[in-house]
């Protein structure tokens, strides 16, 4: 319920300025990784 009131001061924000605001989406972790099946973890 909390995140409620912060989701409704970035759709004002997004409606006053007529612009839509998207968060970066940047991976920062390390590449190449191998894939453990949910068993072996």
């Amino acid at each position: 319920m909390s995140r409620v009131s912060g989701w409704i001061a970035h759709i004002q924000e997004q409606q006053k300025n007529n612009k839509l605001i998207r968060p970066r989406s940047h991976y920062t972790g390390e590449l190449g990784l191998k894939y453990t099946p949910l068993e072996e973890r």
